[in-house]
């Protein structure tokens, strides 16, 4: 059997409409998208070394990390022309720059990216959202991040560090023609999706005039009451707990948990405070003003505070 392997990658950035952007594009009969979003396949040389902090043990069962199991996730691939992945870690790894161009110099990167400052705060609410994040505070989160990174913690919990764009595209400019490489601001995806699907699609080479149904996936909200959130997420503890009664009976169960803990349990986020957002953005600066040369985009509203 011949594999295709991908020609594209979505390589982030983290909390920036990634993976909205998949589930609506893999709508597209000539694109072919991972099953599994995020692999991360090329972000390893070998087995995983073991992380430290939180979620360390679900990042190494949910990455991709054999040659033959990552081929195989494009095994579904027919005649689609396009065929991709979205791994946003991909955008903090030099590594996974230098493996994608030696395997697959052909490929085409695209990345979308969000204010810093806020997207620093948005990733800090969905690991709260799930329970990872240890810090009560997004100011604790950032006081602490410099610990986080000499003791090994996964990226996923370097909210600040994560914001500094240029340096981290700067890898793939160095590694891959400036025709292969697509940037997207997250307001592009936010305000204006049809216009950006259809360059993105151009980009592609495929079909510009197919209209998908527009996703808004992963949006965060945290829970009231994380006890009862854990019990409408996990149905399989009410198999162990009530398995006398008839499975139907227990679907029911907790489907009515699951619409009660989303229409009174989950809440969106308070906003980032201005304060903060002002100290943030001013630490970032210096990489906008370099990043907005780097892609030809005016970025002096990422500046506002």
């Amino acid at each position: 059997m011949l594999l295709r392997l991908p020609n594209f990658f979505i390589i982030g950035a983290p909390k920036s409409g990634t993976t909205a952007l998949y589930d609506t594009i893999k709508q597209h009969p000539d694109i072919y998208m991972s099953p599994i979003k995020e692999p991360r396949f090329f972000i390893f040389e070998g087995e995983p070394k073991a992380a430290s902090g939180p979620a360390s043990g679900h990042f190494r069962r949910t990455s991709v990390w054999k040659p033959l199991d990552y081929a195989l996730l494009f095994a579904g691939v027919k005649q689609q022309r396009a065929i991709g992945e979205a791994s946003p870690i991909y955008l903090r790894t030099p590594l996974a720059a230098k493996r994608i161009r030696k395997n697959m110099p052909q490929s085409r990167i695209i990345a979308v990216l969000r204010q810093p400052a806020e997207r620093a705060y948005s990733n800090y609410t969905f690991l709260s959202q799930h329970h990872v994040e240890p810090a009560r505070t997004f100011e604790e989160a950032i006081a602490h991040e410099e610990t986080r990174i000499q003791e090994g913690w996964l990226s996923w919990f370097h909210s600040k560090q994560g914001g500094y764009y240029h340096a981290q595209l700067s890898v793939y400019y160095d590694l891959f023609p400036r025709e292969q490489i697509r940037i997207y601001l997250y307001e592009d995806w936010r305000d204006d999706p049809r216009s950006m699907l259809r360059d993105l699609f151009g980009f592609l080479e495929v079909d510009e005039n197919f209209i998908p149904e527009i996703k808004r996936s992963n949006v965060t909200r945290l829970s009231k009451n994380i006890r009862f959130h854990g019990w409408a997420m996990h149905p399989e503890r009410l198999d162990r707990r009530a398995p006398f009664l008839p499975l139907i009976a227990r679907r029911a169960v907790m489907f009515a948990l699951r619409r009660i803990d989303s229409t009174f349990n989950l809440t969106p986020p308070p906003p980032l405070d201005p304060d903060i957002r002002a100290r943030l953005t001013a630490d970032y600066r210096g990489d906008i003003l370099k990043l907005q040369d780097l892609i030809g985009r005016d970025l002096s509203h990422w500046l506002k505070t």
